[in-house]
Formats: C-alpha cells, sequence, structure tokens
C-alpha cells in the first residue's frame, strides 16, 4: 500500500505563492510533481487565504528549555530548582510538567509539539464576538456591497465605535475559513467573484480582436482634466456581451465612478450610436464632455455620435483595456447580475436601470466611503 506523502512546509510556502502569483491548480500540481485534488484540498481547507506564519511567542517556553525541565525531572531535582536554573518562576515550570504527563511521562520533544497544537486552536474573531455587526455585515453582502465597501463605510458610520468597525480582510476570511462560524458560506455568491477558493487578481484582461476605426482620435489627445480626474464630465463606455448575440452598453463617469447602462438591441454601429446619442441627451452639457471607448467595430459611426451630442470621442490604444480602468471594474461587478453566458435580449431597461442604482449607492473606497450618486448629485447641483 502506498504510503501517503504530505506537504512540507517549504512545498506548502511554494503553493500559496504560486496560487497568489494567478497559477492554476493544475500548473501549481505539475510543478510539485502532485495531484490535482491534493493541492486544491490543501487550498480549500483555508480558502484559498495563506494561514498567518507561526510565531512563538517570546514568554513561551523553548525547546531548549524543555529539555532542560526533561533532564532535571530524571534527576529527580524539585520544581523549585529546575524553575532557578532556568530563570522561570516555579509555578511555570509546574504547570508545564503536570500538563504533559506528570513527571513520569514528561518528554520534551511531545510537549513542545502539544504547545504548538495548542496554539493553532481557532480564536473567535470579532464578528463571532458581535451578532450585531456579523448581521449589518451579511446584510451588505446581500445587497452586493464589496467587504472593503462595508469595511469603509462602517468606519465612516460608527467613528467612535471600534465594536462596530471590521477589516475588510477579517470578512472575507470569515466567508472563507467557516471554522469562524459567523458568515454563512452562502453569503459568497453575492461577492464579485463568487468562487469558492480566494483566487489571485493577477489575470489577463480580455483580448478582443479590434476592429480598425476610421477617423479614430488616441487617448493620449484626451484632455489633462479627463486623465486625472480633475472635473467630471468625462465617461468611458463599452459593451458587456451574453448569449444569442445580445450586449447592454455601459458608462461611467471618470470622476464620480456613476454608473448608466443602456439596453443595446443589436451590435451593428448604427443601433449602438443612436443608443447612445439618447443616452447622452439625458444629461446636461456640463457632465458629458468626452467618452473614451475600446476599438470595438460598434463604434465605426463614432462621428456622428460627436455631429450629435458635441462630445468628443477617444479611442484607448488596441488590448489596452486598462486604459478604460472605471470601466472595466464596473464590467466587473455587472458579472454579478449578468452572469457570462445569460441571454441579455431579454434585460428591461427598468431592470438595468435598478441595477445602476444599486452600483451608484455604494460606498467607494477612492471617494473616501462616499457613494457615486452623492458625488454626482453634487456635480448636478453645482450645474444647476
Amino acid at each position: 500500500m502506498k504510503q501517503r506523502r504530505y506537504f512540507t512546509q517549504t512545498e506548502i510556502a511554494e503553493v500559496y505563492d504560486r496560487w497568489e502569483n494567478g497559477e492554476s491548480l493544475n500548473s501549481i500540481a505539475r510543478s510539485l510533481e502532485r495531484g490535482h485534488s491534493a493541492v486544491q484540498g490543501m487550498l480549500s481547507r483555508t480558502g484559498g487565504i495563506r494561514p498567518a506564519p507561526k510565531l512563538r511567542s517570546h514568554l513561551a517556553l523553548t525547546l531548549t528549555e524543555r529539555e532542560e525541565i526533561s533532564r532535571g525531572v530524571a534527576a529527580g531535582h524539585s520544581m523549585r530548582t529546575i524553575a532557578s536554573q532556568l530563570g522561570r518562576a516555579p509555578s511555570t515550570v509546574s504547570r508545564e510538567v503536570n500538563r504533559n504527563g506528570g513527571r513520569r511521562w514528561y518528554r520534551a520533544n511531545k510537549a513542545d509539539e502539544a504547545a504548538w497544537q495548542r496554539a493553532q486552536r481557532v480564536k473567535t474573531c470579532k464578528l463571532a464576538k458581535n451578532p450585531a455587526l456579523a448581521r449589518i455585515v451579511a446584510e451588505k453582502l446581500m445587497g452586493r456591497w464589496s467587504p472593503r465597501q462595508i469595511a469603509g463605510w462602517l468606519k465612516r458610520r460608527y467613528p467612535d465605535d471600534e465594536s462596530f468597525q471590521v477589516s475588510h480582510e477579517t470578512i472575507y476570511l470569515t466567508l472563507y475559513i467557516q471554522a469562524r462560524g459567523a458568515l454563512k458560506k452562502e453569503l459568497i455568491k453575492y461577492l464579485r467573484r463568487s468562487r469558492a477558493m480566494r483566487r489571485s487578481r493577477h489575470h489577463t484582461q480580455k483580448t478582443s480582436n479590434h476592429g480598425r476605426i476610421v477617423g479614430a482620435v488616441s487617448i493620449s489627445e484626451r484632455p489633462p482634466e479627463a486623465e486625472d480626474r480633475a472635473v467630471p464630465g468625462h465617461w468611458e463606455g463599452d459593451l458587456i456581451c451574453g448569449s444569442n448575440n445580445s450586449q447592454i452598453a455601459t458608462l461611467v463617469e471618470r470622476h464620480t465612478r456613476y454608473v448608466m447602462l443602456v439596453r443595446v438591441p443589436s451590435k451593428d454601429t448604427k443601433t449602438v450610436i443612436n443608443a447612445l446619442i439618447k443616452q447622452a441627451h439625458k444629461l446636461p452639457r456640463e457632465l458629458y464632455k468626452s467618452l473614451t471607448w475600446d476599438r470595438g467595430k460598434e463604434m465605426a459611426d463614432h462621428k456622428r455620435f460627436s455631429l450629435a451630442t458635441d462630445i468628443d470621442v477617444y479611442f484607448c490604444d488596441p488590448q489596452q483595456p486598462w486604459q478604460r480602468g472605471s470601466n472595466e471594474n464596473t464590467n466587473g461587478l455587472l458579472r454579478q447580475y449578468f452572469p457570462k453566458g445569460m441571454d441579455l435580449s431579454n434585460v428591461h431597461q427598468n431592470r438595468l436601470n435598478a441595477v445602476a442604482r444599486q452600483l451608484n449607492e455604494r460606498p467607494r473606497e477612492t471617494l473616501q466611503f462616499y457613494s457615486p450618486a452623492e458625488k454626482f448629485n453634487e456635480c448636478v447641483a453645482s450645474t444647476g
């Protein structure tokens, strides 16, 4: 019968290093010459989150001290004598011997291993200690707020009450490590990426076969005020696609991160441009000065959009989606509501408005945990 092979500490560290760098389970398993299920099993026990390093308190007995205790016990010395030789309190030595088999069975190595095991017992987390806080966190998660948004909002909502403040990392840990017992695992489905294990954010952005746009103005020519987000009115746009050749147009304002969603019956440039023109006329001119898009063929008629709205259109460099970072981030959030492969052709505009409203009412870290709606309303008021 083949003997079971356990992961060494070096292998465990390498697994987490590779996992955090975005490698797949198969790739990690091959590099260590282990089975896929073995790597997955190890990671799933901690929800894909690297465990905190084991650190011994400077007050704890060391293995060397335990070996001295073992020799003293074997020689028949009193606890007080052994403690004096170690520079420890007699009660410390007495407790150490009694909890590890007494004088007859005390062994230094076993006592040291048992101390490590006791130190690894799961501590009660903050959310388990405060059910009211856990209920608030669960409610916000079901509202599709991210753990970072929840943590920032709590700090702003309860600035003088630390018992109602919790870090986003604690929320993630409590979700993925069910031994903590404060948040139900089902809440993971409300996260932006509802995986069974927490994954690295090192992933490849989409790469599409962008068409050649006639008369496209490069993003490098976009006004500096748009680049540094200093003033409102500069938007980023894209299409998110579903099955059966269905799609939705997404628009994000760079200064406030305000989101608008537009139903687009077809992907041809005439239909898309008509929908964008109609949406642009709903906003004050001061709040719609430019639009940045990728090089998809749906924007081939961009000049007609500019003539109808007096809005300048700029295009990202090929295969550089990060140049529309706010829009790419929003498209990721929208996949919680409209998963890949979903038929978007039957999604009513009222549904899109409701989803946009929910996104706009979430607090954002980049806005000091104010919501896009709050910031955008300030801009509307200033233009009025």
